[in-house]
């Protein structure tokens, strides 16, 4: 016969041992995936080779790299006032605090408690006991690791919520910086075309003079006065694109935009951004907040396999209280001593698939975050492979429509002056009017192309976050 002091102990190794039986296996140790790219980023074809050397993306302040003096204070302006920006920074509020809450739950709460009971006695009478002191209720002993699971994934979206907060500032300054030379390329359309608007007034005036003298047709007349009406045409489009973008811009400034911002320099006076180096795939690892966020992502997921394999085990927990007792209300705190422990330990036996369910759905989200994280390297390289192909080709591109504005406007000249000496139409002088307003609006922007693939080059190598003890 077993003697009974060893029956509590027996039973407790029976729990374990059926635990053990019916516990799936710990998963294997940590490795970070294997990138699903290439080990280099594809070379472009055409244009120069890419830089090399030189500080990367990450290393630089957006306050250098962007130069523009009004583009730096209305980047300055959204950090401040950007609600996505303070979306993302509540976010890593809220996830410290889940786990402050997370490992509260791995320590006993103590509570002060003060009772009474009364109870009647054959003889008619009754008893009562009164009682104060501390309690313990119900603290779960984690030796299986349960809580310590849910309090990894806790601490995994903290990091991953801090990296999205750098994301978010990352994206935060180069939309602003590309809508700030998206605003300033409408102004340069707007000039442009307020300039063929007012040549195209003087050419039908002249036309109408030609047709009145009798040395023009009907047929030059109504060709100008359609070149003047697509030039008001392409005027209030331009006009309306200027405000739709100017709201862009204040939307992600967060604030109505202030009237002593600092002028805009003249377009396509602006010093070129600073050729950045590109590096390997592998380094955007380090580079880019998206990535590590990810991956802390994966983490918490693979914390949350470990919480819900621990369900498998027996759940250990403590009730206790320690405090003073008296049958006098009086004579409380003057009265002895008591305490209590009572410990419980519960093994899961059935639950009808509850436990199962649960580790396949936390297996299921870790293999949901593996493919979201290699989603992001393959979203990153080729963003970067993007940024790249368009820096190869756009400066070459900018040439051509250079020499194309230059032929266009000596072609205009030129038609004009045989117009003036008999040898050139009306209708001669409309198309070269026509190719050339065509021509400065597809300067403008190949222009603004460029600029804007620089800025994107900036962010998707990472640019735009400098630590604070770094920045100062």
């Amino acid at each position: 016969m077993m003697p009974r002091t060893l029956a509590p102990l027996a039973t407790v190794m029976a729990c374990l041992l059926a635990a053990g039986c019916s516990t799936p296996p710990p998963q294997p140790a940590y490795q970070r995936p294997a990138a699903p790219v290439a080990a280099a980023f594809p070379v472009p074809e055409v244009g120069p080779p890419p830089a090399a050397t030189g500080p990367a993306a990450a290393e630089i302040p957006w306050q250098q790299f962007h130069g523009d003096p009004r583009c730096r204070r209305l980047i300055e302006l959204a950090l401040d006032n950007n609600r996505d920006l303070r979306i993302a920074v509540l976010a890593m509020a809220q996830a410290r605090a889940q786990l402050g809450l997370r490992r509260a739950d791995e320590t006993p709460t103590v509570n002060a408690g003060i009772g009474a009971t009364r109870q009647a006695t054959n003889g008619g009478g009754s008893t009562g006991t009164y009682s104060a002191g501390l309690l313990v209720t119900s603290w779960e002993v984690d030796f299986f690791g349960r809580l310590n699971g849910l309090s990894d994934a806790a601490a995994a979206q903290l990091l991953a919520s801090t990296e999205a907060r750098k994301a978010a500032q990352i994206s935060l300054v180069g939309a602003v910086a590309s809508a700030c030379l998206t605003v300033q390329a409408d102004e340069e359309l707007l000039r442009v075309t307020t300039q063929t608007l007012d040549t195209r007034t003087e050419t039908l005036r002249l036309t109408k003079l030609r047709v009145d003298q009798g040395a023009g047709s009907q047929i030059e007349l109504r060709a100008a006065e359609s070149l003047l009406e697509s030039a008001r045409i392409a005027l209030a489009q331009t006009q309306r694109q200027r405000a739709l973008d100017e709201n862009a811009l204040v939307l992600l400034v967060g604030r109505p935009l202030p009237d002593d911002l600092p002028a805009a320099p003249a377009y396509g006076s602006a010093p070129p951004l600073q050729d950045l180096p590109a590096g390997l795939p592998s380094e955007l690892l380090a580079r880019r907040p998206d990535v590590r966020q990810a991956e802390q992502l994966l983490l918490a997921a693979r914390a949350n396999v470990d919480a819900a394999r621990a369900a498998f085990f027996p759940r250990i927990s403590l009730t206790g209280s320690l405090g003073l007792a008296s049958t006098e209300l009086s004579r409380l705190f003057s009265g002895g001593l008591a305490w209590s422990l009572a410990p419980q330990l519960l093994q899961p036996l059935f639950d009808g698939g509850r436990n199962q369910a649960g580790l396949d759905a936390a297996k299921a989200g870790s293999d949901i975050a593996v493919a979201q994280y290699e989603r992001t390297l393959q979203t990153a390289f080729r963003e970067v492979a993007d940024a790249l192909a368009g820096r190869a080709t756009l400066g070459e591109q900018l040439r051509a429509q250079q020499a194309l504005l230059a032929a266009e406007q000596d072609r205009a000249a030129l038609t004009e002056l045989r117009q003036r000496h008999g040898a050139a139409s009306s209708l001669d002088v409309l198309d070269a009017q026509r190719s050339l307003f065509a021509a400065r609006q597809a300067l403008v922007q190949t222009q603004l192309q460029q600029a804007l693939n620089g800025v994107a080059l900036y962010r998707v190598l990472g640019g735009g976050w400098i630590e604070p003890t770094a920045a100062r």
